[in-house]
């Protein structure tokens, strides 16, 4: 079905749509900022017929192309010493450039240069200073600018309003985004666009609240405000994040039905969502269809293709996928080769990934903070922290920020190694250099700590997390309850145990499997048995993990009857012996203490 699929592409026409990436997965489609709206109404309004006379006032009120900063200030300069100076619809014009290049303080500088000068600002001026203001995470700054609307005696339009909702959401305040959004729904003077309505239930979706997006969709449909194509692609892709698939396919019937068309973004959400749940047949319908619309698989729409092929192991296809798109004249970009990378990682091919990686550093730009993290990330979980460390430094030669991903990273790989010391020390320098450490580092770092049996640290650890409020799940008191059993400290992994209820935990399977293989180090079978009863009794579904710790914790404890039993259970359940615990099998068989018919009944479960 892959290679039908594969040959379906082949078949299709060279001529692909391109696409904006969005970090390795399909992207959303991008609402409009209020900057682009802003341009765009400037340069309808104010445009005009370009005469053939060269003055500096001519050039300047022409809209001047900005590609840095330097060069919006000093085109700033030359119109603030201009008398009379310029519209402010030109000052306007060259903030919101600059906006669009992401320098969000050198916008707010800028500004703050008009206002010296007594230039007013006006609707979009302040607007733009919104939106940059909610880049910078300075929410209190921007509804400071929204009185001064109020003050110079301006109406703040739609475009104000949602760059507000915009705000709110970048600082996860998803009430108050739904808050200034229910307050334009109650006026009779500013109502949501499409714009708005897309906006929020964007919000929703990055946050995994599908159900809310869709009432948002129903509540349009009833409205007058429609949704359009961009709001139900955000939601498929969404859905299809989730592997709500179904929902998606649903969803997308239903917005073809009523004459929206979809996009090439919209078929790759899809075809991702298929993909990861390995409906490789699904995959080629979807892929077929929108190639008989008219619509061509682009780089994002590949890469998909190649990211989800490697994550299944499926590298040999991944690579005829890169090749395919060489031939057809698309360029694979850093997310592509990145996966390709990564996939050769996860098969331990690290010396395949170094070449992919070598290559795109031969293409100049390619090279980015995620493709060094996925190499070094390979590097550390083979053990090759030296490797590692090297591609570490020269990150910074060439002047990439390693991230927490980064630091993480190396902080498994000196932990794998016993290096704790190591490890410490780059956790420090780690938050010296700004990068705060998530809950996944702390617990990299907890868990080399109690391997390590450097307990008292690792408590330490634990205690620093609890100040700082983070959220502390299951996977962290498993590592505290193995540490704690590594250390031969039974009865204290017992009452932490017991009290994970209070926190408000529910024990996983994981959690079970640990207390039973600490149990029956200790001696402790007995406790261990009435552990996986407790695991039926309380719905948490035992795995082939879980009987083959039991089993070889009561061979060790040569209660062989008991583990007989076990066994016999186990096959039925549809579990195998993993290699430890035939070993013992085959050695207790060896002395004639087990009957023999059970290697058979084990053997029969391969």
């Amino acid at each position: 079905m892959l290679k039908m699929m594969m040959r379906n592409i082949a078949a299709s026409s060279s001529s692909y749509c391109t696409s904006r990436r969005w970090r390795g997965m399909p992207c959303l489609h991008s609402n409009s900022t209020v900057v682009l709206f802003a341009n765009d109404y400037f340069a309808f309004l104010h445009s005009q017929p370009s005469k053939p006379i060269k003055s500096t006032r001519t050039q300047l009120e022409q809209q001047p192309k900005i590609t840095t900063v330097e060069d919006a200030f000093n085109v700033f300069d030359r119109m603030l010493q201009m008398r009379p100076p310029p519209s402010v619809v030109r000052f306007t014009q060259i903030l919101g450039q600059v906006a669009k290049l992401k320098h969000y303080s050198a916008v707010i500088s800028l500004y703050n240069e008009m206002d010296v000068a007594g230039i007013e600002p006006g609707v979009y001026t302040l607007t733009i200073l919104i939106n940059c203001y909610s880049h910078l995470n300075q929410m209190e700054f921007s509804l400071s600018v929204l009185g001064k609307f109020f003050k110079l005696g301006l109406e703040p339009n739609v475009f104000t309003f949602t760059t507000l909702i915009n705000g709110f959401l970048l600082e996860n305040k998803v009430a108050e985004a739904a808050g200034i959004f229910n307050k334009m729904i109650a006026g009779a003077n500013c109502q949501p666009n499409v714009v708005t309505y897309g906006t929020l239930v964007k919000g929703f979706c990055m946050r995994g609240n599908n159900s809310a997006a869709i009432q948002l969709l129903r509540k349009m449909e009833e409205g007058p405000c429609k949704p359009d194509l961009v709001v139900y692609s955000t939601i498929i892709d969404s859905l299809c994040k989730d592997t709500l698939v179904d929902d998606a396919l649903n969803l997308f019937s239903e917005m073809t039905c009523k004459g929206i068309v979809p996009d090439v973004i919209t078929y790759t959400s899809l075809i991702h969502g298929v993909c990861k749940l390995g409906q490789w047949k699904e995959a080629t319908r979807l892929l077929n269809e929108m190639v008989s619309k008219n619509i061509f698989p682009n780089v994002l729409t590949f890469s998909v293709l190649v990211d989800t092929l490697c994550k299944e192991g499926m590298v040999v296809e991944a690579e005829g996928v890169v090749e395919m798109m060489i031939q057809r004249g698309i360029e694979p970009d850093t997310v592509t080769y990145s996966s390709l990378m990564d996939g050769y990682c996860l098969r331990g091919e690290i010396d395949k990934a170094k070449k992919v990686f070598e290559l795109m550093l031969s293409k100049g730009s390619m090279v980015d903070v995620v493709c060094y993290n996925t190499l070094i990330n390979g590097y550390c979980k083979h053990k090759k922290i030296d490797e590692a460390m090297m591609l570490f430094l020269d990150m910074s030669h060439k002047g990439l920020v390693p991230n927490t991903i980064t630091y993480t990273s190396l902080m498994d790989g000196f932990c794998k190694v016993g290096r704790i010391d190591d490890a410490q020390k780059l956790f420090s320098e780690m938050q010296a250099s700004g990068q705060l450490p998530d809950v996944q580092t702390y617990a990299v770092l907890l868990d080399g700590l109690c391997k390590n049996r450097q307990l008292s640290r690792a408590m330490q650890l634990f205690g620093e997390m609890e100040a700082k409020k983070l959220d502390i799940g299951t996977v962290i008191y498993n590592i505290l309850l193995e540490g704690l059993f590594i250390t031969g400290k039974t009865e204290s992994a017992r009452d932490l145990f017991c009290g994970l209820s209070s926190k408000g935990l529910r024990p996983d399977v994981k959690t079970y499997t640990i207390m039973i293989n600490g149990l029956c180090i200790a001696g402790l079978t007995s406790e261990a048995e009435k552990l996986l009863v407790e695991m039926d009794e309380k719905g948490c579904s035992t795995d082939d993990c879980t009987y083959n710790t039991i089993i070889r914790g009561l061979i060790n404890n040569n209660e062989i009857s008991k583990a007989t039993v076990l066994i016999q259970q186990m096959v039925e359940k549809g579990f195998s012996a993993d290699a430890s615990t035939m070993e013992l099998i085959v050695n207790l068989l060896s002395k004639d203490e087990v009957d023999p018919a059970l290697l058979l009944l084990i053997k029969g479960s391969l």
